[in-house]
């Protein structure tokens, strides 16, 4: 089993390892692609599995209810620890928080489960990219914000989500052309964001001392036991709770050491917590399926 996990990661892992390199020959704005995947290519898929997706509304509020626990226990753990050790809040937090659900989980699901598992995973990345662009901003700003609110309200994510509830809501159907594009570009998500987070690890420094040391644990253990409680507190089974408590456990995302650059808070815990977890990802991510599939 853990093998063939394994084997099911290899995938990313070249696309990983290739964006990496490719980043050591050539010069690449990392900042515009990023802004591009997030912006661009995710919303396309988003809005693409969710108007095709057939998850019924009891199940989507488990998945839901699952990843507000994980986020909310994750939260609390890292704030009290902050706090006990004296260190600033603002970019420690994020990283323990949000699990790598889009540019990691969304192709990992895609190889394992096929579209089954990305109906479940998009509604796990809606969550957390809301509580990225909301909850995220509010911790890296410090709280309520001009800067902040506008950062949310401009968030294409949260639009494109928003756009696709009204629309499963009110039943209305998209023309034919218009869902094909967002298909096609939807297709080159998971493959630039595989390339995009091997990048982004070529450009960041790591760092190691007790408190990263910690951040991982909260991340990726407590990421673990909190999916594994949210998705029996919640009645997941089957597919729908191996999806949750392995993306639950997944590597830090991206964006939450990115977040903190771009509002001017020191990053140095969050960057080092993304490129270690995610190395540490090669054993978990096929241990975590071993003992959930």
């Amino acid at each position: 089993m853990f093998v063939a996990s394994f084997v099911q990661l290899l995938p990313i892992l070249i696309l990983t390892l290739s964006g990496y390199i490719i980043t050591r020959i050539y010069y690449i704005n990392l900042d515009t692609i990023i802004k591009l995947l997030a912006d661009f290519f995710m919303p396309l898929l988003i809005f693409h599995s969710l108007y095709y997706s057939d998850l019924k509304s009891d199940l989507i509020f488990s998945i839901t209810g699952a990843v507000i626990v994980v986020i909310g226990l994750n939260g609390i753990i890292s704030y009290l620890y902050a706090r006990i050790a004296k260190i600033d809040a603002r970019g420690f937090m994020p990283a323990n928080i949000f699990s790598n659900s889009g540019f990691l989980g969304i192709p990992l699901m895609k190889l394992w489960g096929g579209l089954a598992a990305v109906n479940v995973i998009v509604v796990y990345e809606q969550i957390n990219s809301t509580l990225i662009y909301t909850l995220g901003i509010l911790i890296i700003t410090g709280g309520l914000s001009a800067q902040s609110l506008r950062s949310i309200i401009r968030s294409p994510i949260l639009w494109t989500i928003f756009l696709s509830i009204i629309i499963k809501v009110f039943s209305i159907t998209i023309p034919d052309p218009i869902l094909a594009t967002c298909e096609f570009g939807g297709n080159a998500t998971s493959p630039l964001a595989a390339l995009v987070l091997g990048a982004s690890l070529s450009t960041t420094k790591i760092r190691f001392n007790r408190h990263i040391f910690v951040g991982i644990c909260i991340r990726m253990v407590g990421g673990f036991l909190f999916g594994y409680v949210g998705a029996t507190l919640f009645g997941l089974t089957g597919l729908s709770r191996t999806v949750v408590v392995v993306t639950s456990a997944l590597p830090a995302a991206v964006f939450s050491s990115v977040l903190p650059m771009r509002y001017g808070v020191t990053s140095e815990y969050a960057s080092s917590i993304v490129i270690i977890s995610t190395i540490l990802s090669i054993v978990t991510i096929p241990l975590t399926f071993m003992f959930f599939s």
